[in-house]
């Protein structure tokens, strides 16, 4: 009894110890991340105060971040913010599930892919500004025009992501579930469903970077509200501080966003023995 207590305490050390780093790198990641546009902040605001550009077309980080506080203080910058989200949470959602509803027919179904992916693959190569008029045509200059924007731009990478996914599905995995007779539905949930949820998630961050993207134009549809309709006040009126501003905020929402969908996705993608995880990445 004696000779197990120091056995038993030397055994717990190491797992203590091996847990203390994996805690750390876990909180140093984002600060990792932070490292490098703080250090570009930093550096112009330097610049700037050193007298070498007198910083009017590209304004330092400090009066951004003024323009930014007194928007706030106005209220302006919550109803900006509240405008885009909603807009944005709307097109993804409803692109989100066009594209996977007619991805999965198309990558299951070899007869519906030869006859829709050739129409899809066509339509995608239309930039999103020449939506812009036919849209205002087909629903006018309020809301849903420009939801529907923004679903179209969402809608493509989910749908060829999806798609693409069940295509490359590994054949010998399919016939497994065939020599086990698993139904439709049960070849669907447990052999392709895995496989496919991966590149899935990669498709989904990839149609909400472009959704992002999309809002942009979207808000140009005469909007009064919104950080599209921010961006162009601050043309207009010639206020570079305003036009940072709000493409600070739009890449912290982005940002935010995406990494929503990873921490959503992560307890579905523990089963993954793949490069990035063995790296901790």
């Amino acid at each position: 009894m004696i000779s197990d207590a120091p056995a038993l305490q030397q055994t717990s050390e190491p797992a203590e110890t091996a847990a203390a780093p994996s805690r750390a790198a876990r909180y140093a990641r984002p600060v990792l991340g932070l490292l490098l546009p703080l250090t570009l902040a930093i550096g112009w605001e330097l610049v700037v105060w050193l007298g070498w550009s007198n910083g009017r077309l590209v304004p330092p980080p400090s009066r951004v971040f003024a323009t930014l506080a007194e928007l706030a203080r106005s209220g302006e910058l919550v109803r900006h913010i509240t405008a885009t989200l909603w807009r944005v949470g709307l097109g993804f959602a409803f692109g989100v599930v066009a594209g996977t509803l007619l991805g999965a027919v198309s990558g299951y179904w070899s007869l519906a892919r030869r006859l829709l992916d050739p129409t899809v693959q066509a339509l995608r190569a239309i930039p999103s500004l020449a939506w812009v008029p036919l849209f205002i045509l087909w629903l006018g200059i309020f809301e849903t025009s420009k939801v529907a924007l923004i679903a179209v731009g969402v809608f493509f990478p989910v749908y060829l992501g999806v798609m693409g996914a069940i295509l490359i599905v590994d054949r010998k995995i399919v016939e497994v579930g065939r020599t086990f007779r698993l139904s439709g539905p049960a070849m669907i949930r447990r052999i392709l469903l895995p496989a496919v949820l991966p590149a899935y998630v990669v498709s989904l961050r990839v149609g909400l970077g472009l959704g992002w993207m999309f809002v942009v134009a979207a808000e140009l549809i005469g909007a009064s509200e919104g950080l599209g309709y921010l961006l162009l006040d601050g043309q207009q009126l010639g206020k570079p501080a305003q036009i940072l501003a709000a493409i600070v905020i739009f890449a912290i929402l982005g940002k935010l966003t995406d990494w929503l969908i990873e921490v959503a996705a992560a307890p579905f993608l523990r089963w993954q023995d793949a490069f990035g995880r063995a790296k901790g990445a």
